[in-house]
């Protein structure tokens, strides 16, 4: 039988929001445990941008560099490991990892993210994060001027629309089925000369996920260089709901200002939480929730 290990604070997560909550109780030597499965979402993506002082840098290398320099706090561990149960108890919580482990702690930190719901798009799934994208901060410079897909309809596809026009002249929206648009936002696609292609998209052509051609359900194909996609997400993880976190309607787990979630004693950071999916608020949120689990710390024990 595993003996449970005790720590003030587990992170279960140990991308950027994790590591960056991990800095912030290392450094109020807080004993604290980072879980994590090794599988960031952006482990396609080349280069990291809109990120002041990293901009251009590989991801997974702005995470090595981050996790050695949290690791050297003497009271901050690290597992590769998945976290498969929560539940609370007398003094905190415990959590039951896939190899048995349990472990408490007085505080819990989900820097979980999010898991992208791919469609079965042939192609689709080795073009994500390098050529077929998910946001004009991340990635919409490097893309400029090109010729670029929306795959998208309605509001959804209006908002991107909005965002990529000024990026490019050469856009399309792909809604893969009948367009969904009212008068007035079919006046601002003619207006700006963006075109609809209702079609079905069956498949992306591409070399080394690099998109060459969109190939439609009729057999025809037209050629771009990048697409954005806006896809459905679900939590990386259920521990949160099942130990009574709020959820709100967009499937985010509700936080406050200071990411303290609606159970106490569980804060959460990153793309678990929000919208705005990117590098630097990951480790921004990721901050605060370190600070503030260490603040309730302080403050029960003072």
């Amino acid at each position: 039988m595993n003996k449970t290990q005790n720590f003030e604070v587990i992170i279960i997560g140990g991308s950027y929001a994790g590591l960056s909550a991990a800095m912030a109780l290392g450094r109020s030597l807080r004993k604290t445990l980072i879980i994590d499965s090794g599988s960031p979402c952006n482990k396609q993506t080349p280069h990291a941008h809109n990120f002041i002082t990293q901009d251009g840098v590989k991801p997974s290398e702005i995470a090595s560099k981050a996790k050695a320099q949290v690791l050297k706090y003497p009271t901050v561990s690290f597992i590769e490991d998945l976290a498969i149960k929560g539940s609370k108890t007398e003094n905190g919580f415990q959590i039951l990892t896939k190899s048995g482990k349990p472990y408490t702690a007085k505080k819990l930190v989900f820097a979980t993210g999010v898991k992208d719901i791919l469609p079965v798009v042939k192609g689709f799934s080795e073009c994500w994060g390098i050529s077929v994208v998910h946001c004009p901060y991340c990635h919409g410079y490097e893309i400029r001027n090109q010729k670029t897909g929306i795959m998208a309809n309605g509001d959804t596809a209006m908002h991107l629309a909005s965002l990529v026009n000024n990026l490019t002249d050469k856009l399309t929206i792909l809604t893969s089925g009948k367009a969904d648009f009212d008068a007035e936002q079919l006046s601002k696609l003619k207006k700006h000369k963006i075109e609809v292609i209702e079609k079905e998209i069956v498949e992306i052509e591409h070399e080394n996920g690099h998109l060459k051609y969109i190939i439609f359900s009729d057999g025809s194909k037209e050629g771009f260089t990048a697409a954005y996609g806006h896809i459905p997400f679900k939590q990386h993880t259920d521990i949160p709901g099942t130990l009574g976190c709020q959820i709100n309607e967009q499937g985010y787990i509700e936080v406050d200002m200071m990411q303290k979630t609606s159970l106490d004693g569980v804060f959460s950071c990153g793309d678990n939480t929000s919208r705005m999916r990117s590098l630097s608020n990951a480790i921004a949120s990721g901050n605060i929730a370190g600070a503030m689990a260490n603040m309730e710390l302080s403050q029960e024990e003072f």
